[in-house]
């Protein structure tokens, strides 16, 4: 019976620190990423670590799902394998005993995270608009000039090996000789 903890945080610089601070946990799975999808390294890795009397402990909902569909999935899916799931913030524990009153909390914390995403991602497409029409948002700055992509293709070396020695994606390559 392990006290397992996963943390999550958006981005590399962030700390943390705070989010399971005074919780003695036996291992700990921190992914520094997005929240919009369960395809997370170290989610993965401590869904495919925990056994039956476990219990995984969780800051806040927010940092397990940012999805009520994710959420209720991955909460449902440790419960069926006997994993007890506990969410710090909002005092909510999890066993797989039938109780109403948290399941309703679950979902309703769950659909606010949700909102809580949208939101956010809303904000971001209003502030690029804005900056596009006022001049300041051009995107971002290219890693590599369409010059050096097309003069490697002329080359004859392939899309995908171009790419790869660049150091960009192969739509990156495809968008430049499109423009072309």
């Amino acid at each position: 019976m392990s006290q397992v903890g996963y943390v999550r945080v958006s981005s590399v610089d962030q700390n943390t620190a705070r989010q399971l601070d005074g919780i003695a946990c036996d291992d700990v799975f921190t992914d520094k990423v997005s929240g919009a999808t369960t395809e997370r390294p170290a989610l993965q890795e401590m869904l495919r670590f925990v056994r039956k009397g476990d219990t995984v402990h969780v800051h806040s909902i927010d940092r397990l799902a940012r999805s009520l569909e994710d959420l209720l999935s991955l909460v449902k899916g440790l419960i069926a394998k006997g994993v007890g799931v506990q969410f710090h913030k909002e005092q909510l524990h999890f066993t797989g005993e039938a109780n109403p009153m948290q399941e309703l909390m679950l979902s309703l914390l769950g659909s606010v995270a949700q909102f809580e995403r949208s939101m956010i991602k809303e904000r971001q497409r209003e502030g690029i608009a804005k900056a596009k029409e006022a001049g300041v948002y051009k995107g971002r700055v290219k890693s590599v000039d369409d010059a050096a992509i097309r003069s490697s293709i002329a080359s004859g070396v392939s899309y995908r090996d171009t790419a790869k020695a660049l150091g960009v994606s192969l739509s990156t390559v495809q968008r430049a000789m499109k423009s072309a």
